[in-house]
């Protein structure tokens, strides 16, 4: 790489110094003839701008070589300052250049805003509008640029050398010059990168300026937790990145901590970075797995960075989830309950706030998106307890020669806190490259001094810039604002002082039609229907949280979800919006139906009544009270429940754990009948889905009692007679077993006459006649 040197010092024969004079005025010449047809750079600027201009190095080649500014310092010339500009240079072409040398070059002062915006437009040398180069030893060579080669330079030069005359902004650039291999003769300007000066000899103040410092994040907490220890669940971890060493949000407050700031912070970030360092949060994963979260420890250290850097600062909370207000007011104004879920998340904004940072802060601002404003949308933020709005002054424009200060009112007691487009726009874009970062520093502080120059009155300025910085653009705003400190025109001042200054009786107070609204924003709006779903939840939350015992372990954690369902984080992410909303809307119900009427079978009464039990399940952690356990009978002339068509039992149903209602019920004719089983709350609401069975009634009447007993009567006595029957055969057996034994007796000897004459034969025929020898007679 070649070394800086004194191009003045560079050895060349006289016949090619005069070829090269010959052919730098015969390349010169059209750029001549150009520069008497193009306007100067401040008549280019006489029509304002449709826009402010995005802070960012011009894209467009600015020729053969280009240059970069990657550092100017300081950001504003004093008296007695030494200027150093640093940068880079790169050789586009494919082949070398020779002899190159750059330049710096301070034009002309620039006399109004849309001049020093439309600086970074130009890309091509004009010569006269960029001035003479300040020559001398103030300038670095390089031999030869080799093809796509970057090369760096340095130059430093006092203050007082530069030729700066009164104070104002001035275009500032440093060009490259240089031999190409097409005209080896002619010197020829080659790139140039502009940027603008501040110069600011005097120690005269006129102006105020209060910078937001925005802490918001994209929407993290889910109103889930996780089911082994009800840890909280998260979408993903991408918030512990923002918070760990070095990340966006972590670099927001360490940067913020050293300036003169305003906080204005989204109480949800608050509350969810408290919840990941409290206790072991959980992390879905993409593939539907749970897991810890990493980042506990960078949550606890994060937030006591924050209590430092905001103590005994002013602080501003936005709602809760930092509503969509133009979506709100544009797509859900309508929508039942959707301005009630705007009061509720402002009215936990403070607490929120001092219950995490220890701090009061002010919920008296709405901030709309890019602080585009119309009737509606200032209607819906002054309907939650707002009586400021933040808005921005290419949405509230004036016809003014000069930026008048910011508050003014706009009706029904309502202040407009309008903020300067220009200075709130300049840290937008890439500004990870050192060039664009350079520009954006330098276009804010010029924008600022030339708000100064404007009048001699002191006025109120308030910067609003994008919601959420990256870490490069926080740290550019941060170099800024401490350029801005180090010079003499500007003195920061809080938000409230600024909202509390008195008003430009000139500057415009009519809010702007809601034909004027950007339609690059309401493409990215909330539809209608994310407020009517949002609705829908709300409603089943309503009705669900009647029968808790611990309602606010409920009501909380989904409220503060709807909250954030509607936030400004969804914008340009509708199908990410719609599947939040979906899941919270899922998880409810999964809660709900953790209480519920066990299925019964068919049910058989064998008797005129009899009692039916109906069970309620409670698969919930907590206890569930004010349910009302219904029973109807859908045919009362045949099944009545306790005398009438329905009956029903309040109860109360322990947390995990299952209980009965019992009904008594009668039955007036054989047969089946449906009956159904529903739970209400006692306010009458239907809960949960129905029950519904048969009862199968099988009474038995008294006839059928008495034959009954007759046949009962009927077995009794035929076992009886059994019994007699068995009894008189075994004494019949045992009578002719004694006689068979006294005939063996008597076999050697004959009876005599007396014994003869005392056994008659027996009487065989009276024996057949009753086999059971008992003379009894029994009606079979």
């Amino acid at each position: 790489m070649a070394q800086a040197a004194d191009f003045q010092g560079m050895s060349s024969s006289p016949g090619r110094r005069w070829l090269r004079r010959t052919g730098a005025v015969l390349a010169g010449a059209p750029l001549l003839a150009g520069f008497f047809l193009l306007p100067s750079a401040e008549e280019a600027a006489a029509a304002p701008a449709s826009a402010p201009t995005t802070a960012k190095a011009a894209e467009a080649a600015s020729g053969p070589v280009t240059v970069a500014l990657n550092k100017v310092t300081p950001g504003v010339l004093s008296e007695g300052d030494t200027l150093t500009v640093s940068g880079t240079v790169t050789n586009t072409t494919s082949k070398p250049i020779t002899e190159a040398r750059v330049d710096l070059r301070l034009g002309r002062a620039l006399g109004t805003r849309s001049a020093i915006d439309n600086v970074s437009r130009l890309t091509t040398f004009q010569a006269g509008v960029d001035g003479n180069a300040v020559g001398g030893k103030y300038t670095a060579g390089f031999e030869r640029l080799e093809p796509k080669v970057s090369q760096v330079f340095t130059i430093t030069v006092p203050a007082d050398e530069l030729g700066l005359g009164e104070a104002g902004v001035y275009q500032f650039g440093a060009s490259v010059s240089g031999l190409t291999a097409e005209q080896p003769w002619a010197e020829q300007v080659l790139g140039i990168r502009r940027t603008v000066l501040p110069w600011q000899p005097d120690t005269r103040t006129a102006t105020r300026t209060t910078f937001l410092w925005p802490l918001t994040s994209e929407v993290s907490m889910t109103a889930e937790t996780a089911s082994d220890d009800r840890s909280p669940m998260f979408l993903n971890d991408s918030l512990g990145k923002e918070i760990a060493p070095g990340g966006r949000l972590d670099r927001m407050v360490s940067l913020g901590d050293e300036l003169d700031i305003t906080w204005v912070v989204d109480p949800d970030l608050l509350a969810t970075v408290d919840a990941m360092a409290d206790t072991a949060y959980e992390v879905k994963t993409e593939d539907g797995r749970e897991v810890r979260g990493a980042h506990q420890k960078d949550a606890a250290r994060w937030l006591s960075k924050l209590i430092a850097a905001v103590k005994d600062e002013e602080v501003v909370a936005l709602p809760y989830g930092d509503p969509d207000l133009a979506s709100i007011a544009h797509n859900g104004r309508n929508v039942s309950g959707t301005l009630n879920q705007l009061k509720s998340a402002t009215d936990v904004a403070a607490l929120t706030v001092r219950t995490v940072l220890h701090v009061d802060a002010s919920t008296e601002y709405a901030w709309p998106v890019d602080g585009a404003l119309d009737p509606a949308i200032k209607n819906v933020a002054t309907s939650a307890g707002a009586d400021k709005v933040i808005t921005r002054s290419d949405s509230l424009k004036d016809g003014l020669s000069y930026t008048p200060s910011a508050a003014r009112p706009i009706g029904g007691g309502t202040t407009a806190v309008v903020a300067d487009a220009w200075l709130s726009t300049a840290f937008q874009g890439d500004l990870s490259r050192a060039e664009n970062s350079t520009l954006a520093v330098q276009q804010f502080l010029g924008q600022s001094l030339a708000i100064t120059q404007q009048t001699n009155r002191e006025r109120s300025i308030l910067v609003a810039p994008q919601r959420t910085p990256s870490a490069a653009q926080a740290q550019t705003m941060a170099e800024a604002l401490t350029a801005l400190r180090d010079g003499s025109w500007s003195l920061p001042q809080a938000l409230s002082e600024t909202a509390g200054a008195d008003p430009d009786p000139r500057a415009s107070s009519t809010v702007p039609p809601r034909s004027a609204y950007p339609s690059a924003l309401r493409k990215k709006e909330l539809p209608r229907e994310a407020f009517e779903q949002i609705a829908r939840t709300q409603d089943k939350l309503d009705s669900f949280k009647v029968i808790l015992s611990a309602k606010g372990r409920v009501v909380t954690p989904f409220g503060r979800a709807m909250n954030r369902a509607m936030s400004v984080s969804w914008r340009g992410h509708a199908g990410a919006a719609g599947d939040y909303r979906a899941d919270v809307k899922a998880y409810l119900d999964d809660l709900a139906d953790r209480v519920w009427l066990i299925d019964k079978s068919e049910t058989k009464l064998s008797g005129h009544s009899a009692t039916i039990p109906v069970t309620v399940k409670n698969d919930l952690l907590q206890d569930v009270e004010g349910l009302v356990v219904r029973l109807t009978s859908t045919n009362p002339t045949r099944l009545e429940i306790n005398g009438k068509r329905y009956d029903e039992q309040a109860i109360t149903v322990a947390g995990s754990r299952s209980h009965s209602a019992k009904f008594t019920t009668s039955a007036n004719a054989n047969g089946p009948s449906t009956v159904i089983a529903q739970l209400y709350t006692e306010d009458g609401q239907a809960y949960g889905r129905p029950v519904t069975f048969k009862v199968r009634a099988t009474e038995v009447t008294a006839t059928v009692m008495l034959v009954i007993g007759g046949g009962v009567l009927i077995l009794v006595l035929a076992g009886f007679r059994m019994y007699t029957q068995r009894k008189r055969a075994a004494a019949r057996r045992d009578a002719e077993a004694d006689a068979a034994a006294e005939q063996e007796d008597g076999a050697g000897r004959a009876p005599d006459a007396s014994e003869q004459a005392s056994d008659p034969a027996p009487d065989t025929s009276a024996e057949n006649a009753d086999p059971s020898a008992t003379g009894e007679k029994v009606d079979r």
